[in-house]
């Protein structure tokens, strides 16, 4: 029933157990009919491994998607304060990033860039793409082992994110779901965010986060942020050098600092990325799959591919000093 993936399935570190595979008992046999005996397989496996791939079951439609990932017990959660553009698919149910096909996303944990974030997280393969595509996983474990202790120790004292939301960045609207400033400034209020409001409908938010985390379960030490994709380092070089010309260091659409803010060097990021690809496992995705992790325990990326991909992810079991649900009714 459980197994490690086949070499010609998964590559990634040679001791690694990411992710478990949990096939069906029979051909044919629906994700929900298999909840009775699936719910203790998954609670057992997602603390040790990080992550559980569900393959081979009929999953029937987005919907039945949603409620298998509802079952777990905890509501589905809408995707407030979003670093990247996803379009809602019915409640709770979300796009994967809607980057374009050719980019690729490296390795993160969602929503590490807040003081807030699901502990869950779902991947539902409704199409796979003909190329390429692939959502790569990480243990983030294994990667805070793997990142020098010096840096480990920096980051360890917290990061602050920079935002300059307007014409190079997602605006403000998408990505806090509203055109109302007041609902805004409401939310970064009860999330620890300064905000300052800039000429042409600006906004520039600043706000104090973790490098590291310690597991609230399992007690384990994690690499937890996405400074990597925050700082100006994740930019093509020529589109770093225009912004930097045209808005000026300090105006940047967004960056990331020490806590003291003071600023990173590049060179610290070429460590961390060269650790997160170290532990980058990879598998092909097959129609119908369903990857769930647990947020804290394993990062996850996506693969450049061409021709048709849908890819729908819901998050639920928010973690923090702010709920979720009670920020998207504020």
């Amino acid at each position: 029933m459980e197994s490690i993936m086949e070499r010609d399935v998964r590559t990634g570190p040679a001791d690694g157990g990411l992710p478990v595979v949990i096939s069906p008992r029979h051909e044919g046999e629906a994700l929900m009919q298999a909840w009775p005996w699936l719910q203790a397989r998954i609670d057992a496996a997602l603390p040790r491994a990080g992550g559980v791939l569900l393959r081979g079951f009929e999953v029937g439609s987005v919907e039945a998607f949603r409620h298998f990932a509802a079952a777990f017990g905890h509501p589905l959660l809408s995707y407030e304060f979003a670093s990247t553009p996803r379009s809602a698919v019915s409640s709770g149910i979300y796009t994967s990033t809607e980057y374009p096909a050719h980019q690729h996303i490296p390795l993160h944990n969602e929503q590490a860039y807040t003081r807030e974030w699901p502990m869950k997280i779902w991947f539902h393969c409704v199409q796979a793409a003909p190329s390429g595509g692939e959502t790569p996983i990480a243990d983030s474990r294994a990667i805070y082992r793997r990142i020098p202790a010096g840096i480990r120790d920096r980051f360890a004292r917290g990061l602050v994110y920079v935002r300059n939301f307007g014409e190079f960045d997602v605006p403000w609207q998408q990505v806090f779901n509203t055109d109302d400033p007041a609902r805004v400034e409401s939310y970064c209020r009860r999330a620890g965010i300064e905000l300052e409001w800039l000429p042409d409908d600006g906004l520039r938010t600043r706000q104090r986060c973790q490098g590291v985390e310690r597991h609230p379960v399992t007690g384990e030490l994690v690499w937890f942020n996405q400074a990597h994709l925050f700082h100006v380092s994740a930019l093509d070089a020529d589109v770093r050098e225009s912004l930097e010309e045209l808005l000026g260091p300090d105006h940047m659409p967004r960056n990331v600092y020490y806590s003291d803010g003071s600023a990173i060097d590049d060179g610290v990021f070429d460590e961390i990325r060269a650790a997160l690809e170290a532990e980058t496992v990879v598998f092909p995705w097959q129609e119908g799959d369903v990857l769930m992790l647990d947020n804290m325990l394993a990062a996850h990326a996506r693969r450049p591919y061409r021709g048709p991909r849908k890819v729908v992810v819901a998050m639920a079991q928010p973690h923090g000093t702010l709920m979720f649900t009670d920020a998207a009714a504020a």
